[in-house]
């Protein structure tokens, strides 16, 4: 048997994060973590306990206070703010509860839009698009209005919109958890084709069930992050 691993695409080595006092709030504590290529990594824990500034953190939306995060084996840290946001713009994906799709653009222009700063004509966005959104089930309403769309059909398209730019991994946010459960149902069922086809997934939930369906769990309770009883 092989002992071949496919390639990290995150590393956390000693990565926190502190907020400055007075007094200084140790939001995230000093942990490790790799997330492989192909993992379905969810992150569960209550409110206020760190999951959003783990989220923050590893969506480049934020920087640690300590230690080293590598993503795609680049070392975020030694980026400046531009070349951060560049990274984030072609590595990572976010997919949140709520949709955050503009009403006035039909769903293909929804997902383009996430391409308009790209160098690329506007008919190849537009053409990634409707791949996009091909890939996610919503072929025959690629021009429609979010406001003619099913909560889990605007769920598919933001899921689209973040998928558009081919990233190494998807970040998402309670994606369930502004639907019903036959229709959250279908999302994870999306989720799972989209990971069994080679996408690196990392959710956040507070729901049990949710958790569940991650080949591997991680909880998060007063900034410290455990898997596996195994403490960061």
């Amino acid at each position: 048997m092989s002992g071949h691993q496919p390639p990290p695409v995150v590393e956390l080595r000693g990565v926190g994060l502190t907020y400055p006092g007075p007094p200084p709030v140790e939001a995230l504590r000093p942990c490790e973590l790799t997330v492989r290529r192909g993992d379905f990594v969810t992150v569960t824990g209550p409110s206020g306990a760190g999951k959003s500034t783990f989220l923050n953190l590893v969506g480049l939306l934020d920087t640690q206070t300590c230690g080293t995060y590598l993503l795609d084996g680049l070392d975020t840290g030694a980026l400046g703010d531009v070349d951060r946001t560049a990274l984030r713009g072609r590595r990572i994906g976010f997919v949140f509860q709520s949709f955050h799709l503009l009403n006035y653009r039909t769903a293909v222009e929804n997902v383009a839009l996430a391409l308009v700063y790209r160098k690329m004509k506007r008919v190849r966005r537009v053409a990634s698009a409707r791949e996009a959104l091909a890939r996610v089930g919503l072929e025959h309403r690629m021009d429609a209005l979010p406001s003619t769309l099913s909560g889990g059909e605007r769920q598919r398209v933001a899921i689209a919109r973040a998928l558009v730019g081919e990233p190494s991994l998807l970040l998402c946010d309670e994606p369930t958890g502004n639907l019903d459960t036959a229709t959250a149902s279908s999302i994870l069922s999306l989720l799972d084709e989209l990971n069994g086809a080679g996408l690196t997934l990392v959710v956040i939930t507070h729901d049990a069930a949710v958790a569940r369906r991650g080949g591997r769990t991680l909880e998060i309770r007063d900034g410290r992050m455990t898997e596996q009883a195994v403490t960061c």
